[in-house]
């Protein structure tokens, strides 16, 4: 066993954190027993196949996830096939459910008041606790972005300050929502922006709009405004959105140095190459390094 790396997953998971976000990615899903029934490899690969001849049981190398759901879009014969394959994403899901370390890591979280993000569409993390849907008040809902949309087991003041489980690439209840291609990733890109960089109520304007910004009622506020652990997540090249926002959190805190946060990237031991790791240093994740998945998702950390 790596010592060094699970004395330091525990100790993250111990420390008394006064603003931590988890960020969770699809590794919790493939963890055990739920890899063999939540397979959202499974879901895209069955989708492909219907549309596009000769896909296999593999995607093949030269092509990523994101640009194989534009290509099935394409080659699908309905006008609306966008949002037809979004739906049939969101119907496969619906059997999905929790195990017990998708409750222990949400019970952790609960017990702290530590919000939640998560890459995931289905509704596995807040079945885990029986969580409701809850809509943030200060932001404007829509079916694409609902950004201020979140589970939780009651309404909260502020994301950043309380338990509730965001979905950063869209929610299964939203079929509409869900950030499945490289088209989606760019819309979303280009949705965080407008509040990010553009008008009066824009993040970068001083170091005090982090409390008053366009995006603080939704789970954006903790994305920027906490300390992050991300797992699940391998943070590849096709993780455009997500990269993206985490060089927008080093540039905020290059700015404006008052507002700088710290994270942690927990991954096994042979889990990141070298150019991933000079990413991940350069936007301030320091990585963990685990001996296998049990050591993440069985830690006694969560208990």
């Amino acid at each position: 066993m790596n010592r060094s790396a699970e004395t330091s997953l525990i100790d993250v998971l111990g420390r008394r954190h006064e603003k931590l976000t988890l960020l969770l990615g699809n590794g919790v899903n493939r963890y055990g027993s739920s890899g063999r029934h939540n397979s959202w490899a499974d879901l895209l690969l069955d989708v492909a196949n219907r549309h596009i001849p000769g896909v296999g049981d593999r995607l093949p190398s030269g092509v990523t996830a994101t640009e194989v759901f534009d290509l099935s879009c394409l080659a699908a014969k309905s006008k609306d096939s966008e949002g037809l394959l979004q739906k049939e994403f969101c119907t496969s899901m619906a059997s999905w459910r929790a195990y017990p370390h998708h409750e222990r890591i949400v019970e952790w979280a609960r017990e702290r008041d530590h919000p939640i993000l998560t890459t995931n569409f289905d509704q596995v993390l807040s079945e885990s606790c029986n969580a409701n849907v809850y809509h943030h008040g200060n932001s404007k809902f829509t079916y694409y972005y609902p950004w201020a949309t979140y589970f939780g087991l009651g309404e909260i003041q502020r994301p950043s300050s309380a338990f509730g489980i965001w979905h950063l690439h869209g929610m299964m209840r939203y079929h509409r929502s869900i950030r499945l291609g490289l088209t989606h990733y760019m819309g979303a890109v280009h949705q965080a922006r407008r509040w990010i960089h553009r008008g009066g109520g824009r993040l970068f304007s001083s170091a005090r709009a982090i409390d008053t910004w366009s995006g603080s009622g939704t789970w954006l506020d903790a994305f920027f405004n906490n300390d992050l652990l991300v797992i699940g997540l391998s943070l590849d090249e096709v993780e455009v959105f997500i990269r993206w926002l985490l060089l927008e959190r080093s540039r905020l805190f290059k700015n404006f140095p008052s507002l700088r946060r710290r994270g942690w990237f927990v991954c096994t031991k042979d889990g990141v190459s070298p150019g991933r790791e000079l990413f991940l240093r350069g936007v301030g994740l320091t990585p963990i390094r685990v001996k296998d998945y049990h050591e993440i998702y069985q830690s006694t950390g969560w208990r």
